[in-house]
């Protein structure tokens, strides 16, 4: 347990974060998923669609510190590869 009042402060303050942080994280899944469904469905025009969409949400991640660049940089890419699949 913390005994000094900073030290308590850091704590109050990482479960803050944490709980913004899962927000953004399951915000962003939940974009992926859409893409990922509709590439399923096999319907490339709405899977392009929600590809533009969730782009945005990916970036903001990175910006945030929740990804890493790299990392959605293999997720956009991986995604987009699949749709050009589709034709």
């Amino acid at each position: 347990m913390a005994n000094h009042a900073s030290a308590k402060k850091r704590i109050r303050r990482n479960e803050r974060r944490t709980l913004i942080n899962k927000t953004r994280v399951s915000r962003i899944r939940t974009f992926i998923k859409k893409v990922e469904l509709a590439i399923t469905a096999g319907n490339a025009k709405e899977a392009k669609e929600a590809l533009q969409q969730a782009q945005p949400e990916l970036y903001r991640g990175i910006s945030k510190g929740i990804i890493h660049k790299n990392a959605a940089a293999r997720k956009m890419s991986r995604l987009s590869s699949r749709i050009k699949a589709l034709g």
